[in-house]
């Protein structure tokens, strides 16, 4: 079974900024940078305050900041950056990826740190979500990525031991909890960035999922 983030794996969260960007001016890719960049920290420090919130909540906390580090006072940019990001674009190999799978019957599902409400939208959006026997969501057990409890959900909702798991992230520290938890990890490095380093061995790295079905054997 393959199970995606959806974030930066699947979708794009740099569409979102570029939908507005004569709307934001120069400092638009800027914006995005720190937008993802913060959106994950918050992540991070909720789980290690104990204190949840959804993801939702987090991204428009991440993009407050972002605006006001930016100069940016306009609430009407703000509402359509928040909209925009309902409804990312695909990265434009899913499509023909996640058919490849289909046609091969491979399961395929996605486990991501977005609550319902906004991964539900985006996937009906893209026209992608008959492509998904199951759409994950880490507000089920109200902590974020990389806890164990997490990845735990794949198997309590899919009946899928973590050995039989293709798990895939563009986040290299995903990617890393996910094969610390005991997934197969096949790390989407869509930037080209270096290994994190964390515990967890990687079994395989690509450039975009155009290469999965290769790298599965999959024709």
């Amino acid at each position: 079974m393959c199970v995606f983030d959806a974030y930066g794996t699947l979708y794009d969260f740099n569409s979102a900024v570029a939908r507005h960007r004569a709307a934001i001016g120069p400092k638009a890719d800027a914006l995005s940078e720190m937008w993802r960049s913060k959106q994950i920290q918050y992540t991070w420090l909720r789980n290690s305050m104990g204190d949840y919130a959804p993801f939702w909540q987090v991204t428009g906390e991440a993009l407050d900041h972002c605006l006001a580090a930016h100069g940016i006072a306009d609430p009407s940019v703000r509402d359509r950056l928040l909209g925009a990001y309902r409804t990312l674009d695909p990265y434009p190999e899913v499509p023909t990826t996640l058919d490849r799978l289909r046609r091969a019957g491979v399961r395929c599902a996605i486990l991501s740190n977005g609550n319902p409400e906004m991964l539900e939208p985006m996937v009906q959006a893209s026209g992608l979500a008959d492509r998904f026997e199951a759409v994950l969501s880490v507000d089920a057990v109200k902590v974020f990525k990389v806890d164990p409890r997490t990845y735990s959900m794949v198997e309590a909702r899919c009946g899928v031991k973590s050995d039989k798991v293709c798990f895939l992230s563009s986040n290299c520290w995903d990617a890393h909890g996910a094969a610390r938890f005991g997934f197969n990890v096949v790390w989407v490095n869509r930037a080209s960035v270096p290994d994190d380093n964390l515990p967890g061995k990687l079994a395989a790295q690509v450039k975009d999922l155009s290469f999965l079905p290769s790298l599965l054997g999959v024709a």
